[in-house]
C-alpha cells in the first residue's frame, strides 16, 4: 500500500512511529507538510500538489493535523477524500471533534456523561452561568484551547467572575464547566482504534496544577478501565465518527464523563506508559479498511 500521512514535522514521535510502523509492514509511506500542499479544485479530476509534484496513487491517508491549522487541515483530507483516498480520519469527523460546544452538544444528544457545561455570549450572563454548572469551583476553558492551554480553574465565585468577564473583553468565546473535585487531578486517556479501546492511561497532575496534560507536567501510568469507562469510550469515539481517537475521562462519584474527544491523539505518551505498539495497531485498521471511496461520515451533525 501507498500511505501519506499529514504532519507538519517528521521528527514529532508520533510521525515517526507511524512511519516505522507503515515500513515494518512493507508500505511505502510518505510524510507530507499539510501547509505545503496545494490544491486544484476541479469537478473532473481534483489533485493535490505538493513540492511541484502531483500527490498521486495513496491508498490511505493519515492525518495528523494540529489545532492551529485545523481549517485548511480539513481542506487539503477533504481534497483527498475528493480523489477517492482512503482517509483514516474523515475530514467531517474532525471538523466535529475540534469545535468543543459542536462535540460536547453532539455528546450530550447521544446521552454520553460529561461535566455539566454552560456557554453564553453576554456578560450580563455571567451570574446566571456560573449557578448553571453549580457554582465554584469550577473551570473556564476557551473553545480553541488544546494540550491544557486557555483552561483556568476559579476556586471562588468572584474570581470565577473576573477570569469570565477578562475572557469576554476579548471577545474570546469559552465554555465554564462544573469542577469534578473527585478526580483529584487525575483523568484517563482511552485510544481508540476502529471499534475497540486499545490502550488506556491515567494521567495525574503535577504538584500544585490541576490540569493532567502531559505537556504540562502530568505523569502517566498503566490504568484498567471499567466496563462502563470503556463503553463511555467508544461511545464518544463514534459519537464524532471518529476511527482513531484519543477520549479523555474524569472519574466522577456519577461514573465516567468526557472531557474531550482528541482527533490527533498523541503516540508517545500511551506507548510509553502501557508499552504496546498503537502505531502497528493503527496501521492494522487501514489494512482492513483502506479501499477506494471508503470514506464516509458516521454519527451525526
Amino acid at each position: 500500500m501507498k500511505i501519506g500521512i499529514l504532519s507538519r514535522n517528521g521528527n514529532l514521535y508520533s510521525t515517526r512511529r507511524l512511519v516505522e510502523a507503515c515500513e515494518a509492514k512493507g508500505h511505502t509511506v510518505q510524510v507530507i507538510d499539510t501547509l505545503k500542499c496545494y490544491m486544484d479544485i476541479t469537478s473532473s479530476s481534483p489533485a493535490v500538489w505538493y513540492h511541484g509534484e502531483k500527490l498521486e496513487g495513496f491508498d490511505a491517508i493519515i492525518p495528523r493535523i494540529g489545532a492551529s491549522i485545523t481549517h485548511y487541515g480539513l481542506a487539503v483530507i477533504r481534497q483527498f477524500e475528493m480523489m477517492g483516498a482512503y482517509t483514516v480520519t474523515e475530514s467531517i469527523a474532525l471538523g466535529r471533534s475540534r469545535d468543543k460546544l459542536r462535540s460536547l452538544q453532539l455528546l450530550s444528544r447521544k446521552g454520553i456523561g460529561m461535566p455539566k457545561t454552560g456557554f453564553a455570549h453576554d456578560m450580563d450572563n455571567t451570574k446566571d452561568l456560573i449557578n448553571l454548572v453549580g457554582g465554584a469551583p469550577l473551570v473556564i476553558k476557551l473553545t480553541e484551547g488544546t494540550q491544557g492551554k486557555g483552561v483556568v480553574l476559579a476556586e471562588t465565585r468572584k474570581a470565577a467572575e473576573s477570569v469570565i468577564d477578562a475572557f469576554r473583553e476579548l471577545e474570546a468565546d469559552i465554555l465554564v464547566q462544573e469542577f469534578i473535585k473527585e478526580a483529584g487531578g487525575a483523568d484517563v486517556r482511552c485510544f481508540v482504534v476502529g471499534k475497540k479501546v486499545v490502550a488506556a492511561m491515567e494521567r495525574v497532575a503535577a504538584e500544585g496544577e490541576f490540569r493532567s496534560n502531559l505537556h504540562r507536567g502530568g505523569t502517566a501510568r498503566l490504568t484498567k478501565l471499567t466496563a462502563a469507562e470503556r463503553s463511555t469510550a467508544l461511545k464518544a469515539a463514534q459519537c464524532m465518527g471518529l476511527n482513531v481517537a484519543g477520549v479523555d475521562l474524569l472519574r466522577s462519584n456519577r461514573g465516567p464523563l468526557v472531557m474531550e474527544v482528541n482527533s490527533s491523539p498523541g503516540l508517545e505518551g500511551i506507548e510509553t506508559a502501557t508499552k504496546k505498539d498503537i502505531a502497528g495497531m493503527i496501521i492494522e485498521f487501514i489494512e482492513l479498511n483502506a479501499r477506494p471511496n471508503n470514506t464516509k461520515t458516521r454519527g451525526n451533525g
